[in-house]
């Protein structure tokens, strides 16, 4: 091994213990100062949008002088039936109740009802724990009463759906009392810990066939308000009331609500480090509320983080006018993109396929006359430009109130469609213009930088957009998702390709080295850093392939000593930075932190079956398109293998200006294929980078055929002249 290959290596590696020895550090406390009691009130189906001074004045007065986010409820399955929401309140983690009927998805399956207090005890408890057995999420059903009885402190349900969330392991309720306004005064001041069920709001119109509802949406929210009315006002002086939807109205998912009101919660917006938004809280983070409102340690298999405030200047009426249209906003837009981005990407892809059809006719011969080739040609790769273009912009469309247009989908296509005007202006009139990989250079310049951007300030462009973060999904609220992380490594790497290959052609091939290194470096921290992308995955894929490229730039060849050693700094240094993430505190640790304490508790085989399972049900459910993701990796490894082939004699033409574009090419091919196989929903990951890289690569190559045709022109012309 040759010493600049040992400098790639070490280089990267320097990077990657950098940002991993950052990990170790800014731990924050799990717990706050401990508090006289907390009063947890559950329902379901209730979202921003229902909230109101006319119609909930109660909920409305808890918005005014508490604080308040938005909540994701995702349990197991796409829909959180009123039985999960409260058996994930006891476990801490995702958990689901069986459900009845057999309907391929579970979310057209009736939801269970509310469970049964016998001699005191749960009796569906045996079938929660057989549930929860065989949905392999690590749920420790118990542990919210367990950790309160531990501390030496009573824990009252009040109410059947209550009594889910206050059993202990073994099913048993302590303390347990039916909902009856006249005995609130005592049950609410009996325990230090109360869990209060208010009744669900179940939508007539959205629930599974067969399953009764109690009446209309309308006089449902009423008695709901009316009874969370009644235990504010019962409640013990001095307690901290939390009061959260729990669940959803029916068969669709979408975001619900959280309040907090008492002497930890004044008027403002509530946060939680796990998910890193201020106003987006998760189910998991109310029993870390609980736990810690009462002064107990937050166990290590609890998944959320305590709720925090962030003070509000005062409690008027308008500031509280000003949050509740926030909240209906983060609401409204993460329900809006989850049904507009199928539809979204199908256009823009089936699209595509009909205009490079179209260009291969051309090129043929097939249609069009020579005289018409160069302007269809030009506009081709106009096309193509702007079609790279658009991942990138649909982030940007974000910075746009798109969901409060009557018509989402044509506001959010209008608002990409802006962005992408001038992106690819940038790209096509500047003097980077006339070269072949000049467009391709800024477009991924400007995908990287808005990427980073984005997520070193807190990955809000992401949030709810077509290519971002799915609050409703509740996988990941920041950092590099798979899509986002798709699109980040193909810029990098297409940036790093222009730019070597532009020092190549002036003769300056060590720097064209320093450069893809300094490329690796800056996207190897920005997606593995805990504190900004937070992916385990991507620095395994992102380093063997900056590592080839730079290989390739100094003209080495790759043998496989070469590449064992590569192989072996990823792993070991994966390793080290997942451990010195476990080292932070649990609510500060990110996905490799998690998945080291998942291994040291036995439990590292099923985050690995579960995320395997989770693939396949993607390719399943977005089949056929699904199964030509590795069909078309396969197959641009034979091109790119084979420098004969029609494929490469095609990208052949691009050669002369631009040197390392195939090597940038092998370099994407791994980056894509190690990210496809290392990620839970890892077929994503090409099938997204495609998404940008096609493009540019077609507007690489018509650029080439623009060429030839001006040589060609130029030529005859010169002949004419002679003449």
């Amino acid at each position: 091994m040759t010493r600049r290959a040992l400098a790639v290596a070490l280089a990267l590696a320097a990077a990657l213990a950098g940002f991993g020895l950052g990990a170790a550090g800014g731990a924050r406390a799990a717990t706050q100062a401990p508090a006289g009691a907390v009063v947890l009130v559950g329902t379901g189906g209730i979202s921003w949008s229902d909230i109101s001074e006319e119609t909930t004045p109660n909920l409305w007065l808890m918005l005014r002088d508490g604080s308040s986010a938005a909540l994701s409820t995702r349990s197991v399955y796409a829909n959180t039936c009123p039985d999960d929401g409260w058996l994930g309140l006891s476990a801490g983690s995702r958990a689901a109740a069986p459900r009845a009927g057999d309907a391929p998805d579970p979310a057209d399956r009736e939801c269970p009802g509310p469970p049964s207090v016998v001699d005191g005890a749960v009796a569906e408890w045996p079938s929660y724990e057989q549930a929860a057995a065989e949905q392999r999420f690590d749920t420790r059903l118990g542990l919210l009463a367990q950790q309160v009885r531990d501390g030496g402190m009573c824990l009252r349900a009040v109410g059947p759906y209550a009594a889910a969330g206050a059993a202990l392991p073994d099913g048993t309720v302590a303390q347990y009392g039916d909902y009856e306004p006249a005995d609130l005064l005592v049950d609410l001041n009996a325990c230090p810990v109360t869990l209060v069920d208010v009744g669900v709001l179940r939508d007539p119109d959205d629930v599974p066939a067969g399953e009764p509802t109690p009446g209309s949406r309308a006089d449902q929210l009423r008695e709901i308000d009316q009874r969370i009315g009644a235990v504010l006002e019962a409640g013990p002086n001095g307690a901290d009331f939390v009061v959260a939807s729990l669940a959803d109205a029916g068969r669709s998912e979408r975001l619900r609500m959280v309040l907090a009101r008492g002497p930890g919660y004044g008027p403002g917006t509530l946060e939680s480090p796990s998910t890193r938004q201020v106003g987006l809280a998760q189910a998991a983070d109310l029993t870390a509320t609980v736990l810690a409102d009462v002064g107990l340690p937050v166990p290590d298999a609890v998944q959320g983080s305590p709720l925090t405030s962030q003070p509000a200047p005062d409690n008027s009426e308008r500031r509280a006018r000003e949050r509740l249209q926030t909240l209906r906003d983060l609401d409204e837009a993460s329900h809006d993109v989850h049904g507009l981005v199928e539809p979204f990407f199908q256009v823009f892809a089936y699209g595509q396929l009909v205009v490079y059809l179209l260009l291969l006719l051309v090129v043929k011969g097939r249609i069009g006359s020579e005289a018409t080739r160069t302007t269809v040609l030009g506009r081709v790769r106009t096309l193509s430009v702007a079609a790279g273009a658009v991942p990138v912009s649909t982030f940007l469309a974000n910075l746009v109130p798109w969901w409060r247009f009557p018509v989402e989908m044509l506001a959010v296509t209008a608002a990409v469609l802006g962005f992408v005007v001038v992106i690819a202006g940038l790209a096509l009139r500047g003097p980077w213009r006339h070269w072949v990989l000049g467009p391709p250079a800024v477009v991924a310049l400007v995908t990287m930088v808005v990427l980073a951007a984005d997520v070193m300030t807190g990955s809000r462009l992401q949030l709810s957009s077509l290519m971002g973060l799915q609050p409703v999904v509740g996988g990941r609220f920041y950092g590099m998702g798979n899509p986002t992380f798709a699109l980040f490594a193909t810029a990098a790497v297409i940036l790093a390709t222009a730019l070597s290959s532009w020092l190549v052609l002036r003769g300056r091939r060590e720097t064209a080295f320093v450069a893809v290194v300094v490329v690796g470096v800056v996207a190897v921290v920005v997606d593995g850093a805990p504190f900004w992308g937070a992916d385990g995955g991507g620095p395994p894929a992102l380093v063997p392939a900056f590592a080839s490229l730079a290989f390739a730039v100094l003209g080495l060849r790759l043998t496989w000593r070469r590449w064992l050693v590569v192989g072996a700094s990823v792993v070991v240094l994966f390793v080290v930075v997942a451990v010195l993430d476990w080292l932070r505190a649990p609510a500060s640790r990110s996905h490799l932190g998690n998945f080291v304490q998942a291994v040291l508790d036995g439990n590292g085989g099923d985050v690995v079956v579960r995320k395997a399972q989770q693939n396949v049900e993607l390719v399943q459910q977005t089949a056929p398109l699904s199964y030509l993701v590795p069909v078309a990796l396969l197959v641009l490894a034979l091109v790119l293998a084979r420098p004969t082939s029609w494929g490469s004699r095609a990208l052949a033409r691009s050669h002369e200006a631009a040197p390392t574009l195939r090597a940038g090419l092998v370099a994407l091919l791994i980056c894509l294929t190690i990210g496809f196989l290392a990620n839970d929903s890892g077929v994503a990951i090409p099938a997204v980078g495609a998404t940008l890289a096609v493009p540019l690569v077609v507007s690489v190559t018509i650029a080439s055929l623009l060429n030839e045709q001006y040589a060609r022109a130029g030529t005859r012309a010169a002949r004419r002249r002679r003449r």
